[in-house]
């Protein structure tokens, strides 16, 4: 950036792209160390690596408690989120649908799978996340 630290970022400055608009918002997170973090589809503009890393920095930090472990609510359908989910909580044209751990969904329900497996259609998608 150009003036390092003080570099102004945003309409009135530089633009930035969306995967690190993305890393922007997770490195406020972390400095924050709030008790309850809100994310949706945090890493869809990141790469492979960069959205592993992520995930594992999250919930490396949490498991090490450097304070007490916060409440993660994340809005995703990517797999390395799902993975690390405690609780899954499945929508369909903006209802439940059902409510799990990623191994109880994946064996009860079709639209899960289907998730899972990434054959849903974009308009499917969007019907499951609200």
């Amino acid at each position: 950036m150009p003036d390092g630290l003080a570099t102004v970022i945003g309409p009135k400055g530089v633009r930035l792209s969306g995967g690190q608009a993305q890393r922007t918002a997770a490195a406020r997170m972390f400095v924050r160390q709030p008790a309850l973090i809100v994310v949706d589809d945090l890493s869809s503009a990141l790469d492979v690596n960069t959205e592993q890393a992520l995930w594992d920095r999250l919930f490396t930090l949490t498991a090490q408690g450097q304070r007490q472990r916060p409440t993660c609510l994340v809005v995703s359908h990517r797999r390395p989120a799902l993975r690390r989910a405690d609780q899954i909580i499945l929508l369909k044209a903006g209802r439940v649908e059902d409510v799990g751990t990623l191994d109880e969904l994946l064996a009860r329900s079709e639209e899960m799978r289907r998730l899972w497996e990434g054959s849903l259609s974009a308009d499917s998608e969007s019907e499951l996340n609200g």
